[in-house]
């Protein structure tokens, strides 16, 4: 695609693009309504309509709920608003004619749509810059809880993975803010999308054993329901498991799932993939040709789900704790919706920007495998460890090394391999997943090759910014390769 309006405009337009981007890193990485966590500096790679990318750097500062900074010399503004961030930039040679960039923070990062830039819209993901410095250890108890105490988030569980091995684990403030009890290793949080990862090992689990193929039609796989057009028509690929756990079947399902409240009816996986009541969501479809573009989908894997629990016979939750759970000694977790009653004493409450238990202590996901799954950060630790050690070829508990490594593998379209997303920072490859569900966030970051990575979980929906300054403690005490700095190209011996 050309710009519209000549090479000399179109690279002060590049530069204005590279800063925005730069901008929505900042601000995702912030609670909302609370500028100030989006000060410093940030990083985002941006892909051009010529088909060029552009790694860019930008400095922000913030006041109430307003953001300023500036980005390759050009200067901009914007605001944050809930789990919205708008920053607009002045094009030059275009007087009045404002790019506006619009974002939905998910985690500690946001997608952002820019309009204005080019005659299509862009899309782009921002991530805080990996060299910024958090002050304290996270073994500090003092330093863990002044970041929960600044950002409203009542408690938080970490587990530090080192060595292929857990080597720190500990609960920090309060699971619920109205009974004051406390967080512990045992306490048990909503993983919301980080069931997405779980949820497709236990998915290669059935392929291993030969229930269906990876690549194979999903609507020979499927029995009660069939995704429409999804076998394919004039010629474009058939929807593959492959392609439902990567995010490149071309599904649409909005951003995310709201849940539901304790008690109230719940809907079935094909009442849901319908949008039929009491779905509380559009229905599941096709929005452009299987395998040509990525888009995060929720629903894709809910269709994911159906099919396996078609294919082996027994329901998602049963199958998940057989195949996965179980063997991996995943003793606090369950993907069962609602949450038995006999482990609501050991599960952490939702919690508001404020700090203030909700109106509900949980909602209840339907949508297991997308965001139903309910354990601790010590077992996600020890799931993440076991992708290490098996595509090393070192465990077989679940996985063989050749399937273990389709969960470490892009499929060739966007960033995500089957479950995870992998990505490059600093110096490493590292797989990862965010979750954010209703008063929950948490993070699962784990390096593709080295042995270490960190899981935390935050039972308030400031947990962004509380799990972006602990994961650099984390960083920095660890010695992560994400701070090393680039080996400068040279011959021979210095």
């Amino acid at each position: 695609m050309k710009p519209f309006i000549g090479q000399a405009v179109f690279d002060g337009m590049k530069a204005i693009t590279l800063s925005l981007l730069c901008a929505v890193l900042v601000l995702a990485s912030l609670p909302a309504q609370t500028p100030s966590g989006v000060v410093g500096r940030w990083r985002a790679i941006v892909l051009m309509p010529n088909g060029a990318t552009q790694d860019v750097s930008l400095n922000l500062e913030g006041q109430g709920t307003s953001v300023t900074g500036t980005a390759l010399g050009l200067p901009l503004t914007g605001k944050v608003e809930g789990e919205t961030v708008t920053l607009s930039m002045a094009i030059p040679g275009r007087p009045g004619q404002d790019a506006v960039f619009t974002g939905q923070k998910a985690g500690d990062e946001i997608l952002f749509r820019a309009v204005g830039l080019f005659p299509a819209p862009i899309q782009f993901v921002a991530r805080r810059d990996a060299r910024f410095t958090a002050a304290g250890s996270v073994t500090d108890q003092a330093a863990v809880e002044r970041v929960l105490k600044q950002f409203n988030v009542p408690g938080v569980s970490v587990a530090v993975i080192k060595d292929f091995k857990v080597v720190f684990a500990r609960g920090y403030g309060i699971a619920d803010a109205e009974t004051g009890a406390p967080v512990t290793t045992e306490t048990m949080f909503q993983a919301a999308s980080i069931s997405k990862p779980v949820a497709a090992m236990v998915s290669l689990k059935a392929v291993q054993d030969r229930r269906f193929g990876l690549d194979q039609d999903i609507n020979t796989i499927l029995k009660s329901w069939k995704l429409p057009d999804g076998s394919g028509k004039d010629g474009s690929p058939a929807v593959t498991p492959r392609m439902l756990m990567s995010h490149t079947s071309g599904t649409g399902d909005a951003f995310g799932f709201p849940g539901y409240d304790p008690g109230t009816p719940l809907p079935t996986l094909e009442q849901i993939l319908d949008g039929d009541k009491p779905s509380n969501l559009r229905a599941v479809r096709l929005e452009r040709q299987p395998g040509s573009g990525f888009e995060y989908s929720g629903g894709a894997v809910l269709i994911q789900q159906l099919a396996l629990a078609e294919a082996t016979g027994k329901p998602f939750a049963q199958l998940a704790h057989d195949t996965v759970l179980g063997p991996l000694e995943m003793t606090n977790s369950t993907f069962e919706q609602p949450l038995p009653a006999g482990r609501a004493s050991h599960a952490a409450r939702a919690h508001g920007r404020m700090g203030q238990r909700m109106g509900a202590p949980w909602h209840v996901y339907p949508e297991q495998a997308a965001a139903g799954l309910w354990t601790t950060a010590t077992d996600l630790a020890r799931f993440a460890i076991e992708v290490q050690l098996a595509t090393q070829g070192r465990s077989e508990r679940v996985l063989s090394a050749t399937m273990a490594r389709e969960m470490v593998t892009p499929v060739g379209v966007g960033p995500f391999a089957v479950g995870f997303e992998m990505a490059k920072q600093g110096e490493g490859w590292y797989f990862m997943h965010s979750g954010s569900n209703w008063g929950f966030q948490c993070d699962l970051t784990a390096h593709r090759s080295k042995g270490y990575g960190a899981v935390i979980m935050a039972n308030g929906d400031n947990g962004g910014a509380v799990i972006a300054e602990l994961r650099r403690m984390i960083q920095q005490e660890y010695k992560w390769d994400v701070l090393d700095e680039p080996i400068p190209r040279r011959y021979g011996p210095t």
